[in-house]
């Protein structure tokens, strides 16, 4: 296969500022996703260091940041705990890591990037949603000191309501001195890209001077002032990893698939989703062997670079590199940072994800009963269920809908000549075939099995089909049409012959003209009796009903019993 040379081109000093608001906001933000995970932070911190410095490099979106998401954070601790692994064990991290980035580059090689256009927006609305609501009530025991109970989020949630009674008063008030210094940030619009760093500093400083009584996040693992080191995957854990890994990986995937048609690039180069899934899998594969949690196209932090200036893709490698430079020289201060300030700001995080998402919410409410309910439905189960399964999920769901717009669309149409010369208008098909007329049809669907009902349905009845003929256009019929398709087109021809007449194909593309050789249907009609595409549209149509004319006329003249010659 032929690969695109990537150009780098040249960094420009907007480049190198954006690129160091980059890394210092994949600190706090970092370490908040691997957090809710129950992963070691600095796994999350070194999710921005070789994952994003690759996934940059070999992009085909140049201004995507790959690094961890919420999402992806919550997927990976699923899958681990799914298979009974511990997830602070680096060898794990690196396992999942790995092979997740194996299947995105497999996907990318593959060129199915298409895969991803399959999962509906009600669908990814109701998970992302749901996503939202689990990293909320997965912090709710760093923000408040009271760690809520439930066997799934919607009643973790309410519990913590309750017991609002047993809430840390110190725990709870620092969380809320945070969320408030984040938004009056936020009012000065030139400091809204960085508003939840500039929290997490002046909040962290605050209780360092007043020395307030929290819980620290060295407290819960130790952040080295070091470099990621070599970390080898544990590949006695490949076998019970390998489906979950496919599940981050669709999971990355998709989140990133929209940050291609939001975010251009600047050059004028054009994006390419299995380009960008290479990426993402090169820099997962780079990252897992350098102690970072999986990885994908972060439409959060890229937005963070667009904003802060970003002009090509050196703006990810530098916020890699700065990353590392920080990490290096002030790591251990990140161990001074109060969980209950991560725990506000991964609520409001949450809170912006579902913020953000009201335009899709409402749009999907009224778009349709169907779509809403696939909404619906996918958001309990990722509130219920582990990730790895609401995705999959959340997969039937998409393919259901389409097959369901599919078969409502899908169908027959009838053509009649309009009143222009070459001219002709959509009608409904006759509901039945007179002796002696000329039929024109027109198949209009994606050839699925669920339209077979449809299509049985309309085509009109040739009980009277004496010397008649029915001209079908396959005009638009895919390449590959379903067998139960076939079928009935087989069946209508057999009842339109033994009833006297004919059936003719018109417009029939060179793949679909094979299908019907090979399963016999061209035999049976007779090769003159399937006329192929020609590059002008009806053309191919008009040759079928001059033939279906003269047919009819010569047995207008001459009647033969069953339309045979």
């Amino acid at each position: 296969m032929r690969t695109r040379k990537t150009k780098l081109g040249r960094p420009t000093p907007s480049d190198v500022s954006a690129g160091l608001v980059t890394g210092l906001f994949s600190i706090p933000e970092g370490m908040a996703y691997a957090a809710i995970g129950g992963f070691n932070p600095v796994t999350g911190i070194y999710a921005g260091v070789v994952p994003t410095i690759l996934g940059s490099f070999f992009a085909r979106t140049v201004l995507m940041v790959t690094t961890l998401t919420s999402a992806i954070a919550l997927t990976s601790q699923s899958v681990l705990s799914g298979a009974r692994l511990d997830p602070k064990d680096a060898g794990n991290v690196a396992t999942v890591a790995v092979l997740a980035g194996i299947i995105m580059v497999a996907l990318g090689l593959l060129k199915l990037g298409v895969v991803m256009s399959f999962v509906s927006n009600a669908v990814m609305t109701g998970f992302s949603t749901g996503i939202a609501l689990q990293i909320i009530t997965g912090s709710l025991d760093d923000a408040t000191g009271y760690e809520p109970e439930g066997h799934n989020r919607l009643t973790q949630l309410v519990d913590w309501l309750i017991h609002a009674g047993d809430w840390k008063l110190t725990t709870t008030l620092t969380a809320l001195v945070t969320v408030a210094v984040w938004a009056l940030v936020r009012l000065v619009g030139k400091l809204e890209p960085v508003s939840i760093l500039i929290a997490l500093v002046v909040v962290s400083l605050g209780v360092g001077v007043l020395a307030v009584d929290v819980e620290l996040a060295r407290d819960i693992a130790e952040i080295p002032a070091a470099l990621p080191h070599f970390t080898a995957p544990d590949l006695s854990a490949v076998g019970t990893l390998l489906p979950g890994a496919f599940a981050i990986a669709l999971v990355a995937l998709a989140q990133a698939a929209s940050i291609g048609p939001t975010v251009p690039n600047p050059d004028g180069t054009k994006s390419s989703v299995d380009g960008d899934f290479v990426a993402q899998g090169i820099g997962n594969i780079g990252g897992g062997l350098f102690g970072a949690l999986p990885a994908g196209g972060s439409m959060s932090r890229t937005g963070v670079a667009v904003g802060a200036g970003a002009s090509t893709r050196w703006t990810g490698i530098f916020a890699g590199v700065w990353l590392a430079l920080l990490v290096l020289t002030l790591g251990s201060l990140a161990e001074r940072i109060p969980m209950p300030v991560i725990g506000g700001l991964i609520i409001v995080i949450g809170c912006e994800l579902i913020w953000g998402r009201r335009k899709d919410i409402l749009l999907v409410m009224r778009t349709s009963p169907l779509s809403a309910a696939a909404m619906v439905v996918t958001f309990v189960a990722t509130t219920q269920l582990p990730l790895q399964q609401a995705i999959v999920v959340g997969a039937l769901l998409s393919l259901l809908l389409y097959c369901v717009q599919a078969a409502r669309q899908g169908g027959l149409r009838g053509l009649e000549r309009g009143t222009g010369p070459g001219a002709w208008r959509f009608t409904e098909p006759p509901a039945r075939v007179g002796p002696g007329e000329v039929v024109v049809l027109f198949y209009d669907g994606a050839s699925l099995f669920a339209e077979a009902p449809r299509i049985d349905a309309q085509w009109p009845d040739v009980s009277q089909a004496r010397g008649a003929a029915v001209v079908l256009s396959l005009r638009t019929a895919p390449d590959v049409p379903s067998s139960v398709v076939l079928k009935l087109l087989r069946r209508y021809a057999r009842d339109l012959e033994q009833h006297g007449g004919r059936l003719y194909l018109a417009g029939v593309e060179p793949g679909l003209a094979q299908v019907l050789r090979r399963t016999g249907i061209t035999a049976e009609l007779g090769e003159d009796r399937v006329l192929p595409a020609r590059e002008e549209i009806f053309r191919a149509q008009r040759e079928a009903i001059a033939r279906a004319e003269r047919w009819v006329a010569e047995q207008r003249e001459s009647p033969r019993p069953g339309g045979a010659e």
